[in-house]
């Protein structure tokens, strides 16, 4: 992907217009560009800059959800969870989750619960459901809390990378020949009578102002979806109430194994996890309501506590605030409904046409973005008048599939690529970020249109939630390499260099 690629193609006519390149949005542009419809998508920062890059890194059906019987949401859920298996092998991996067991009716009740969830995956299902031992227990999950331990119920969901999935849906969009576009703000939007024809641009970068024309809009912008409607109808009632949650990184000797924790019901109703993630141990998550949203969130009193408190009910060892190697925080798009406690919101997605023609998809998770997808494309087709044609994305395996050097599984790239770019950048960044090397940095700063720093040291790579420390350190090398391959001079380092400092500090406890 090539930045000064796709700006030189703003002033084409477009079928579909997408705003906002998270999750939902690169998924719609996928859908509309493999369906054959012209798109062109836009983002106002960076390719998951907010929620999409800040969730529980799990692909799951949601036992949660399963306990409040909300059996359509489940299913389809697991449903979309099974083609993402198939679909992104590279980026998504079954994760064997414990729900440990402390009392006598434990193993029975989520026994057949987890049973149900097998059964609800149907062909599409992953490893079977079953009751383990206390013995077990300890064996898959040696750093477990054994005071009063009754063994527990083992159980399958996934896991993956949710910024590489990003760049992935972004790279299969632009294969089947879309325009994707970070740092493009949208500033007003065009009308013809009373029917929407497109949007006016501003470049972040410039601040050059394009006019792009399209048939139908897309607003997949998350907790910022009222922004757009109030652009397309000042008068639009608000839709979309904001929860935030909080992860804490810690070292990977929390929980050395390969098994996750799960606890299903925590002080305030949620679900809780302790996950191995990238040779890291991540635990949360809170559910909290914010007033507004925020580019880049902070925890809020009391959240921090809440999850290592949480997290030391069920490790041998309770972790303290020196052992969190970063937190982050991501806001939730949740869809208002009658009851002010957010947790309780629905996590199905809403899809609302307006009069203009504005098609506004919010709500959902993760695991449900192709269905999200296909749900407004399908819409799109008669807002636009454009012609019926079948989604094709169930069985669509995404950029990267194919499999390359374990090491670069996660980036997509070729053989060729892997050993032009190990020959020309050797050599490592950072011995506590031991996966990540030079020549992967050059390789996405070349293919993955980052216009900053922390594009690459927090999406591209994962440095800054990984280890934020280690990620300050190697922040003015490759922010030289970055200046090297993109024609930028010594001053652009240093403010980018100070700029991701700020950011970092954001993401270090201190900051909470």
């Amino acid at each position: 992907m090539k930045r000064s690629e796709s700006l030189a193609r703003l002033g084409e006519d477009y079928d579909v217009l997408v705003i906002g390149g998270g999750a939902t949005g690169l998924g719609v542009a996928v859908d509309s560009a493999s369906r054959g419809y012209k798109t062109i998508l836009v983002e106002a920062r960076d390719f998951a800059h907010g929620t999409s890059s800040r969730s529980t890194k799990l692909v799951h059906g949601g036992v949660r959800y399963l306990a409040q019987w909300n059996v359509c949401l489940v299913r389809e859920a697991l449903a979309e969870r099974g083609r993402l298996v198939h679909n992104a092998p590279h980026l998504v991996h079954e994760l064997r989750f414990l729900v440990p067991s402390y009392s006598w009716w434990y193993k029975p009740f989520y026994g057949l619960g987890l049973t149900m969830y097998d059964v609800l995956a149907g062909s599409l299902g992953l490893t079977p459901t079953r009751f383990v031992s206390t013995q077990t227990a300890r064996e898959l999950i040696p750093t477990i809390r054994e005071e009063h331990l009754r063994g527990g119920v083992l159980y399958s969901d996934a896991q993956f990378n949710d910024t590489r999935l990003a760049i992935s849906l972004a790279r299969t969009a632009e294969e089947y020949g879309a325009v994707l576009l970070n740092y493009a703000r949208v500033t007003a939007l065009l009308k013809h009578g009373r029917k929407l024809a497109g949007a006016v641009i501003a470049d972040v970068e410039s601040g050059a102002e394009h006019t792009v024309r399209a048939r139908c809009v897309v607003n997949a912008t998350g907790v910022y979806s009222d922004v757009i409607r109030h652009l397309d109808d000042p008068a639009a009632p608000p839709i979309i109430a904001v929860s935030q949650g909080i992860h804490l990184v810690l070292d990977q000797s929390h929980l050395p194994g390969e098994t996750a924790i799960m606890v299903p019901s925590t002080d305030d109703g949620r679900v809780f996890f302790c996950i191995p993630w990238q040779g890291r141990t991540l635990v949360g998550t809170t559910d909290t309501p914010v007033r507004e949203a925020s580019a880049e969130p902070v925890p809020v009193e009391g959240e921090v506590e809440f999850v290592l408190k949480h997290a030391g009910l069920y490790l041998a060892q309770q972790p303290t605030d020196a052992d969190v190697l970063a937190v982050f925080t991501g806001l939730r798009p949740l869809v208002k409904g009658s009851t002010e406690k957010t947790s309780a919101l629905s996590r199905d997605h809403t899809l609302l046409s307006s009069r203009s023609g504005l098609i506004t998809i919010t709500g959902g998770k993760w695991t449900t973005y192709r269905r999200m997808a296909e749900a407004a494309v399908n819409v799109i087709s008669s807002v636009a008048d454009l012609p019926r044609r079948a989604c094709v994305t169930g069985d669509l395996r995404l950029h990267g599939a194919e499999g390359t050097d374990p090491r670069w599984r996660e980036l997509g790239a070729t053989p060729a690529e892997i050993a032009s770019y190990e020959e020309r950048y050797p050599g490592g960044l950072h011995p506590r970020l031991p996966s990540y090397s030079r020549a992967m940095a050059a390789f996405v700063i070349e293919n993955e249109m980052p216009v900053k720093l922390e594009d690459v040291l927090s999406r591209r790579l994962r440095a800054l939630v990984l280890d934020c420390a280690a990620a300050v350190e190697i922040a003015p090398q490759v922010a030289e390499l970055m200046a090297k391959l993109q024609g930028r001079d010594e001053g652009w380092v240093k403010r980018e260099v100070e700029e991701f400092g700020r950011l970092a500090d954001r993401y270090r406890l201190a900051a909470a």
